[in-house]
């Protein structure tokens, strides 16, 4: 019995995909492009060390290098922010949001005194109608920004625009100033929190190295809106009165469901990977177990409690200093224009990443405080025909300072807590803002009935944003260390970028291995 020719053990080119038979080559005919026999691996290879040379032969199942070149190429990196593209669609709907929000909210004491005459009640009454509005708007934010988190920015902003619809057309048949306070106060106050930090949230994620002028640009809807619906609501009350000129606001806050649909979901590399479960999680309140968003909270609260007394007391402190009704009107004008046109010098100034955010974010809180001592300090005019170059000089620089504030202190959240708790981040520190809020103007009022000016409210609420600004000083020592790298990488889970340039790797506190494409 012949046995059976055994067949010549394959060959693989290493890299390659088919077998490669010891007939088809020789070492006499061999192609250029191919390795000789010898160097080519078999079935049965010797032990290590017995029969082969160091640097002769690939090993086993090893690719090439050109292929784990390409392999490595072919893997799908994480994509970052976007940066731009539907971004600024985002940026336009976001500069609705804060239009309809905080530039109606400011527009609404206009409507005040016709509430007072109606109702035969005295202007201290009908004020908490815009007081309580406000302190539920910027209460709830983290509800708002937990029901974001949980079923996403779009939905909710929809929802919180037909509330606040809904809580102006309810007033227009108001019956007592109990239902105002229910109506405005409540639960167009409660829509209003389930739209801005959602909508601001969401933006800071569409964008990273543009990310703080796109936030500047959001905000100027507060001045722009206050310009058109100013004039627009003492016309609707003057034509249709205090009822009609509710409803068709109600009409117009319905906008805000619109804005709401173009907040298109965004994944990104650092967000969880599935949605926080419990409320206390929803909410964000493990944030404030990290030692810089902690710091920041703290400062936060601080410059609440004197950033929100111009916006009551500018105008009457310009009448005390003997300024006519129209040069109180032009001093709050102009710290009004400074304010709008400082969010967008600031947030491209802040994008160029020449001085790190937190730095900024001090100068310009100390600048606020500073520019709110010297509008205090001013002296009154002889005449009411005066105009009152001094005191608007001081408004005009509190303006510019207060402005630039703005858009930094959200800027900053991505580089505290990373680009998947900004929402979240974003709640709290509006929160953290009516906390002071609610105790500025109180107090400054208060301060006012027992000096009988504005002098001693405006220094002592100088002096509230001061010792914020200096607490935003230990924002650096609160961020983990920084050491440049030659290769940067994507966004972790729980930290973001600070600064778009340049490109450095964050050492993680547990360990030396870098993991994060930030700046400090």
């Amino acid at each position: 019995m012949v046995s059976a020719r055994p067949r010549p053990p394959s060959l693989r080119v290493p890299g390659g995909s088919g077998p490669l038979w010891c007939s088809l080559f020789t070492e006499r005919a061999r192609p250029s492009w191919a390795p000789s026999l010898q160097s080519l691996p078999s079935e049965n290879p010797p032990a290590r060390g017995v029969g082969r040379k160091p640097g002769r032969a690939f090993p086993r199942h090893s690719p090439s290098p050109t292929a784990r070149r390409g392999r490595k190429a072919m893997t799908p990196k994480p994509a970052g922010p976007p940066d731009g593209g539907w971004g600024w669609v985002v940026a336009a709907a976001a500069f609705a949001v804060n239009g309809l929000s905080y530039g109606l909210l400011r527009s609404l004491g206009l409507a005040l005194p016709d509430l007072a005459e109606h109702f035969d009640r005295s202007a201290q009454d009908t004020a908490w109608v815009s007081a309580l509005a406000l302190a539920v708007q910027q209460a709830a934010s983290p509800v708002g920004s937990a029901l974001s988190t949980r079923w996403g920015a779009r939905p909710v902003v929809m929802v919180g625009g037909v509330l606040t619809s809904l809580g102006f057309v309810f007033s227009a048949f108001a019956r007592s100033l109990l239902h105002l306070y229910l109506g405005l106060g409540v639960l167009a106050g409660f829509g209003w929190a389930l739209v801005f930090a959602p909508a601001l949230g969401t933006l800071s994620r569409y964008f990273s190295r543009r990310r703080v002028l796109a936030v500047g640009l959001a905000l100027t809807g507060n001045g722009a809106s206050s310009l058109l619906l100013a004039p627009t609501l003492q016309f609707l009350l003057d034509t249709f009165g205090w009822r009609g000129a509710l409803l068709l606001l109600g009409a117009i806050t319905l906008h805000l469901t619109p804005c709401g649909a173009l907040l298109r979901p965004l994944t990104l590399p650092g967000d969880a990977p599935a949605p926080p479960r419990g409320p206390l999680a929803a909410l964000g309140l493990g944030l404030f177990t990290r030692r810089a968003f902690s710091v920041f909270a703290l400062g936060t609260a601080l410059v609440g409690g004197g950033y929100f007394v111009p916006y009551v007391h500018l105008a009457p402190h310009a009448l005390d200093r003997g300024l006519g009704g129209y040069g109180a009107a032009l001093v709050v004008a102009v710290a009004a224009v400074g304010d709008a046109g400082a969010r967008l010098v600031c947030g491209w100034l802040a994008d160029q990443g020449w001085v790190p955010l937190s730095r900024l974010l001090a100068v310009f809180g100390a600048l606020t405080g500073l520019g709110l001592l010297a509008v205090g300090l001013v002296p009154a005019v002889r005449s009411e025909e005066g105009w009152g170059g001094p005191l608007l000089a001081a408004a005009g620089a509190y303006g510019l300072s207060a402005g630039s504030y703005a858009p930094l202190v959200f800027g900053v959240l991505p580089g505290l807590v990373g680009i998947g708790g900004v929402v979240q981040a974003t709640g709290l520190m509006m929160m953290l803002m009516s906390l002071g809020g609610l105790l500025g103007p109180p107090l400054s009022g208060f301060l006012r009935d027992e000096t009988g000016d504005f002098t001693a409210s405006f220094l002592v609420c100088g002096s509230f944003i001061l010792s914020g600004s200096f607490i935003y000083m230990g924002l650096p020592a609160a961020l983990p260390s920084c050491r440049s790298a030659s290769h940067p990488a994507t966004f972790p889970p729980e930290r973001g970028e600070l600064l778009p340039a340049p490109q450095v790797a964050l050492l993680s506190p547990g360990g030396p291995h870098s993991s994060l494409d930030t700046a400090c």
